[in-house]
């Protein structure tokens, strides 16, 4: 009877390490976008712009510094603390397929010049400092 148990185990296993890698496979061919992103604090309405090369999971990945009191602007970390999670929201303002990019970095920098531009969002209205040229 362990026999049978220990084969039921293997059979289970092997299931598993055959549904993880399906997962991992299919994670993988998720398109890859990179784009200008809004976080706000909608108390206060003040915005944090930037841009990045990999938009998958972002909004996981910022909460998680955010949580963790390892965001890059100190201000927003200050406000996430005092307001909670639930305060904030997030907003992909524009995304490009990075395939048909050639230079990733000067393109999602050039988009975020763009979004800066537009919404200012420096002193009372965000929490971005102006860009040096």
């Amino acid at each position: 009877m362990g026999v049978e148990i220990t084969e039921v185990e293997k059979r289970d296993s092997a299931l598993e390490k055959s549904k993880r890698k399906q997962l991992v496979e299919q994670f993988n061919e998720i398109k890859v976008y990179m784009g200008v992103v809004q976080i706000k604090n909608n108390r206060n309405n003040k915005i944090f712009i930037n841009s990045y090369p990999n938009l998958k999971n972002k909004w996981f990945m910022l909460q998680m510094q955010l949580n963790s009191g390892l965001f890059v602007d100190r201000q927003l970390q200050l406000d996430w603390i005092e307001h909670g999670a639930e305060a904030f929201s997030f907003e992909i303002l524009e995304q490009k397929d990075t395939e048909k990019v050639a230079d990733i970095r000067w393109e999602t920098k050039q988009m975020l010049k763009r979004w800066l531009e537009q919404l200012q969002p420096y002193d009372e209205r965000g929490y971005n400092k102006p860009l040096k040229n």
